[in-house]
């Protein structure tokens, strides 16, 4: 992988919060990705792929272990019983092996949860689609990684070439991971120490911060006034909980979900953004949002605004990372009745810089931490308030420039499904080699009609291109 990645042995708070609020199973934070291929991968070569993942990338071969009265984020153990068959499978698909087809058999394991026992994490091989096309489906839970680090994760399954090089040195296969038995005495106290060393870690890092700017804020404390006061509006406004959804149409929630895609090109959007003086992700949000402003007028409804939800990266540019999630989901309202094209993607590109530079980011972890300290069912209401009265979600994950391969079959088109966590739609731009696959996940309750919805959509980021 280009970036190293460190894989702590504990859940970070953000990550653990996405794991218990998972009591309500309509906040269930389920990723999915669908690779479409231009013919089967090798199975022996896959199989010799899929091994040396699980080996290289310690969250394959781990599962979740529980910490005694929860004093501490869960911790990541090696499953003594790991069985790979259990999470990689190869099938055949019924019928004649169309795209419709593919999601309507992929929408089953969007919707199933995960055996809390064994590692978050499932592979489905689909053979027999339409002239001889296959598709390769990744089911991981959002408690693992976020869209991003599940793109640097994978990178271990595919390949840059179809056919190996003869000449090429192969790695010898990694080592088995060990697995560490720790009883219930051993995690309680392991649980313990951890939380000591994160206070402290905290009080030290409190007692830099007011190293570095008590002068400052003795020299000018108006100015220091003024910017506690911000971090604390800042933090009210990212904890706010909302009643309802804004949108009177998609009010209704449910446990099942509809997959949907579409394609745009990179290029395209690129040069609208550009027109308006920002970036790719401010055009897919105007096409988006216009979008939802013809699916609510085609069903008759007025709307002003819709709440969104879009999560913002928070990785550093330093050489390595933590592996889990690194993002802050931002909600914001986002209005609905700009027209001109232009003058939307403008508005929208000034609210999501707005979002960026909230005092708030770099608190989330500890926000986690302190709705962790609740049961988890209090934990899943407070969460679940700020989550159900989301409208939509957007996210935006940059994949691969060139041709990837999984096995020797060429990786012709990428989806990725991000969870609906409580709204009526989330739509999920990623993109690969010029071009933009959009994964369209919504909630039958609120979403009835999904091929209008689809429809609504394309015409919404149609208009958008038509700007370049």
């Amino acid at each position: 992988m280009g970036t190293e990645v460190v894989f702590d042995d504990r859940m970070s708070d953000s990550d653990a919060l996405l794991w218990n609020i998972e009591r309500d199973p309509k906040l269930r934070s389920t990723i999915v990705g669908l690779w479409l291929l231009d013919r089967p991968p090798d199975p022996a070569r896959f199989a010799e792929r899929v091994e040396r993942a699980t080996r290289l990338i310690p969250r394959l071969r781990q599962r979740v272990a529980q910490n005694p009265l929860s004093i501490a984020p869960p911790r990541w153990e090696v499953d003594p019983d790991f069985d790979l068959d259990f999470h990689v499978r190869r099938v055949g698909l019924s019928g004649e092996g169309t795209r419709r087809e593919l999601l309507d058999f992929a929408q089953p394991l969007a919707m199933q949860g995960f055996d809390r026992d064994r590692p978050l994490w499932e592979l489905v091989v689909v053979e027999g689609l339409a002239e001889g096309r296959a598709a390769l489906i990744i089911k991981i839970h959002h408690a693992i990684s976020d869209g991003v680090g599940l793109v640097q994760m994978t990178s271990e399954l595919v390949e840059t070439w179809r056919t190996p090089d003869p000449t090429r040195t192969v790695k010898p296969m990694p080592p088995l991971p060990e697995p560490r038995y720790t009883g219930l005495a051993g995690r309680f106290l392991d649980a313990l120490g951890y939380e000591r060393r994160k206070q402290v870690g905290r009080a030290l890092g409190v007692v830099e911060t007011l190293r570095e700017t008590l002068p400052e804020a003795i020299r000018d404390p108006l100015a220091a006034g003024r910017e506690l006061t911000d971090a604390l509006a800042s933090v009210s406004r990212l904890l706010q909980p909302v009643s309802a959804p804004l949108s009177p149409l998609m009010k209704e929630r449910s446990t099942r979900v509809h997959l949907d895609v579409l394609e745009v090109p990179l290029a395209g959007l690129r040069s609208a953004a550009r027109k308006a003086g920002g970036r790719v992700n401010d055009a897919f949000v105007a096409g988006v949002a216009e979008g939802l402003r013809r699916y609510h007028e085609h069903h008759d409804v007025a709307v002003e605004k819709l709440r969104m939800t879009m999560p913002i990266n928070v990785r550093g540019d330093e050489k390595g990372h933590h592996a889990g999630n690194q993002f802050v989901p931002a909600r914001f309202e986002v209005p609905m009745q700009i027209l001109d094209p232009l003058e939307r993607m403008q508005r929208i590109g000034a609210l999501v810089r707005q979002q960026r530079s909230e005092p708030a980011l770099p608190l989330v972890d500890e926000i986690a931490s302190l709705l962790n300290r609740f049961p988890a069912a209090v934990t899943s209401q407070v969460f679940g308030s700020m989550l159900k009265g989301v409208d939509f979600i957007t996210s935006n994950v940059p994949g691969p420039p060139m041709d990837v391969y999984a096995s020797g079959a060429l990786m012709e088109a990428i989806f990725g499904f991000g969870p609906l966590s409580g709204a009526a739609a989330n739509i999920t731009l990623f993109s690969y080699r010029g071009s933009c696959g959009l994964g369209v996940n919504t909630d039958p309750a609120a979403v009835p009609d999904p091929e209008r919805f689809r429809g609504c959509l394309d015409q919404g980021l149609a208009e958008v291109l038509a700007v370049a």
